[in-house]
This record gives structure tokens, C-alpha cells and sequence, in this order.
């Protein structure tokens, strides 16, 4: 069972991220959605090292810091829910809801999609640089939450088409216990600062409240545009809720 969860986890990581894996070619994809919460943690660590990284190496200007974090996020994931979102943008964009699903499919980026990855990359390295101490569990808590945003969008609403590559996300996730372990993890990320300062109590239940309410909302709107969710707008959420939870952050 371990080896088997071990590979599992290792097809998510390839899956999402371009670390490479070895024997990639034999990793079942199909439980990926699973371990999604659990990716983006260690996506959030990964920027976390790597900006605590430049900053001692370069003592660079946290508003450099903070765009090169965010350029290395798109490059770690190789821009999978950056992609999802400029698609759903255009989507969206269109009037005629019969043909949303048919412009989304379509692999040409329009003018909607290119405003929409400029607002969510402006939103990130901008709250990103106003965090000035904890910017590692910022990034882990955004990166995570964004990913359980995804799975409950899988568990509670439709999938609006017959095949793709989100259907067997939506088979992979069955029922609203399969949220439970990646919610744990993020709350008990949330208790974590608790434990390094007693002091940061109220931010740790806004973050964990605030990530929870945004994961919530995101899922919810793009459901009632569309009546339903597709792959793209998975990604979509993914990227909204990074975004919006790191101004949260900063807010707090």
C-alpha cells in the first residue's frame, strides 16, 4: 500500500508540476486529483526555498523577489492552470452560452484570456511583495488551498463534457469525504504558525476560514456562469484562488 500511495503521489507530481520523474511513462494518472492539495504544498515550498534562497544569496529588493517567485510558479507547473484560466476567460467572454464550451476548447488565446493572466499574475506579485516576513507559508498556503479549490469544484458540481482531461479527475474524486485529507493538511498548515507564534492566532484562523470561504466562492461562480465545470475552468480556480487568498494575506 505504501509503495502503491508513493506512486500515486509521484504521477500526481508529474502530473502537475515539470519535476521531472523517473519511468513516467508507467505512473497511472488517473487518482491524480487526489493528492492535488498535497502537490501544491510542496509547490508552495519549493517557491518558499527558493525566494528565501535569493534573498540571502542577493539580498534582492522584495519586489524583484516577488516577480521572479511568481515566474518560477509558472514555470514549475509549466503554466497548466494559467492556461486553464485564459481559456475560461474567453469562454466566458462570449454571450451566446451554447458556444462558451467551444471557444474554451478552442487552443488560441484571445484578448479576455491574455487580461485575465495579466490579472492574476499582477494580483500574486504585487500581495506577494507586500508580505514582508512568513512568505513561505504564504506561498504554501495559497498554492494548497488553490488546489482543494479544485477538488471541490470536482466533487460538487457537474462536468459539463463527455470525455476530456478533467473527466477523470471527476472519477478520481467520488464523494466529499475524498476533501477531507487535503483539508487537514491545510488547517493544520494554519496551526503551524501557531506553534512558531502564539501571537498569530487571528491570522491563522483568517487564513484558514478566509482560504476555505475563497475556494468556496471561486467554484461556486464559475458553476453558475457555466452550469457546471470543465478542465479549464479547474484551473481557473486554481489560479483565482492563489491569487485572491494571497491578497487575503496580505489584507490580514
Amino acid at each position: 500500500m505504501v509503495k502503491q500511495l508513493g506512486l500515486d503521489f509521484a504521477a500526481a507530481i508529474a502530473f502537475y508540476t515539470c519535476i521531472p520523474i523517473p519511468a513516467v511513462a508507467r505512473l497511472d494518472f488517473r487518482g491524480v486529483a487526489r493528492f492535488a492539495p498535497l502537490v501544491g504544498l510542496l509547490i508552495g515550498g519549493i517557491l518558499g526555498l527558493l525566494d528565501a534562497g535569493i534573498n540571502l544569496a542577493l539580498g534582492m529588493p522584495v519586489s524583484t523577489r516577488s516577480a521572479l517567485v511568481v515566474v518560477s510558479w509558472i514555470a514549475l507547473t509549466g503554466g497548466l492552470h494559467v492556461d486553464g484560466a485564459m481559456d475560461t476567460a474567453d469562454g466566458l467572454a462570449v454571450q451566446d452560452p451554447q458556444r462558451r464550451l467551444q471557444v474554451m476548447a478552442d487552443s488560441a488565446a484571445g484578448a479576455f484570456g491574455a487580461m485575465a493572466a495579466i490579472a492574476i499574475l499582477l494580483l500574486k506579485t504585487v500581495a506577494l511583495a507586500d508580505l514582508d516576513s512568513y512568505r513561505w507559508l504564504a506561498l504554501m498556503a495559497a498554492s494548497g488551498w488553490g488546489r482543494w479549490g479544485q477538488q471541490l469544484a470536482i466533487a460538487q458540481y457537474p462536468y459539463l463534457k463527455p470525455t476530456g482531461k478533467g473527466a477523470f479527475h471527476k472519477a478520481a474524486i467520488r464523494s466529499h469525504l475524498d476533501l477531507l485529507p487535503g483539508l487537514l493538511l491545510l488547517v493544520g498548515l494554519s496551526g503551524l504558525q501557531i506553534l512558531i507564534d502564539r501571537d498569530r492566532i487571528m491570522f491563522a484562523l483568517g487564513m484558514a476560514l478566509g482560504g476555505s470561504a475563497i475556494t468556496f466562492l471561486t467554484g461556486a461562480w464559475f458553476n453558475h456562469q457555466l452550469g457546471g465545470h470543465t478542465g479549464d475552468t479547474y484551473g481557473a480556480v486554481v489560479e483565482w484562488t492563489e491569487a485572491l487568498s494571497l491578497c487575503l494575506l496580505t489584507a490580514l
